[in-house]
């Protein structure tokens, strides 16, 4: 086992414990143990469960937002002050005095990006564990705390005649619809990329006319903008319908706990509540 696998082991071990959960409880309900929809609320079910456990990250999140909001005016009369110098003592000098004005302030330019890195390892997790759905299926092994029956019954499952383990560019498995692959993958590719575009228009529309940000801050709000919906939806032509289905619902999860909190912050709304 390499160093990777090694630490992605617990991950996968917990995505398939909360997914199997989530599967057998919804048998127990009486829907279909093999159906694609089963199958499918228990990915929905894991986004839920992470995206609860991420609200106090959630809220950390904002909070530092506003901080990094509040000490634009400082930031600005720091570039001001090297504006023009570009000698290496002067950039040093710099980039020490805005550690400093973050330490002060109780934030950093990178705290958009937390809940997204925590994220990270559960998707790769949700990633490995799909994609790995047919070899193991094939090869008679379960995945995680999936059995065996249970990796062939993902494996045979769909949604609108779209295998949940398909990709758009590895190919569907045998009696899979390659239309309803494409289609389902290009409409949640659609949907989790404009979600992620929509959520950062939101804050960035949060940041009062005179605290916009610049230097690093403003780079980085424009990469998320920009950048991150480009690379999620390029990326999305090698992810299982599964894996698509969790980003897509994490993404419109992030969407509505932006606009609740957008508007919470609207002038005669009060605070956002500080994490506990």
């Amino acid at each position: 086992m390499d160093f990777i696998e090694a630490i992605m082991l617990p991950f996968k071990w917990l995505v398939s414990v909360i997914m199997v959960g989530f599967h057998d409880g919804l048998a127990t309900l009486g829907m279909q143990a093999a159906s694609g929809w089963t199958w499918t609320l228990s990915i929905v079910g894991l986004v839920l469960v992470i995206r609860a456990a991420l609200i106090p990250v959630f809220l950390k999140q904002v909070n530092a937002q506003r901080r990094m909001g509040r000490l634009q005016p400082d930031l600005k009369k720091l570039q001001d002050k090297y504006a023009g110098k570009t000698d290496q003592l002067s950039r040093q000098a710099m980039a020490q005095e805005q550690m400093e004005l973050y330490k002060k302030h109780g934030t950093n330019p990178f705290s958009a990006c937390l809940p997204l890195l925590i994220q990270m390892p559960f998707f790769l997790a949700l990633f490995q564990v799909l994609s790995g759905i047919s070899t193991a299926a094939a090869q008679g092994q379960g995945i995680g705390t999936m059995s065996h029956e249970q990796v062939v019954q993902f494996d045979q499952s769909s949604i609108f005649d779209a295998p949940l383990s398909a990709t758009v560019l590895h190919g569907t498995p045998a009696g899979g619809n390659v239309v309803a692959v494409w289609t389902l993958s290009i409409v949640m590719i659609l949907a989790m990329t404009a979600a992620q575009f929509f959520t950062q228009k939101l804050i960035m529309a949060r940041t009062p006319s005179e605290e916009v940000p610049t230097g690093p801050v403003l780079m980085q709000q424009k990469m998320i903008l920009y950048i991150l919906p480009v690379v999620f939806g390029a990326g999305g032509i090698i992810f299982p319908i599964g894996v698509l289905i969790y980003w897509t619902i994490s993404n419109l999860w992030t969407l509505a706990q932006q606009f609740v909190v957008t508007r919470r912050a609207a002038p005669g709304n009060g605070p956002v509540p500080s994490p506990r």
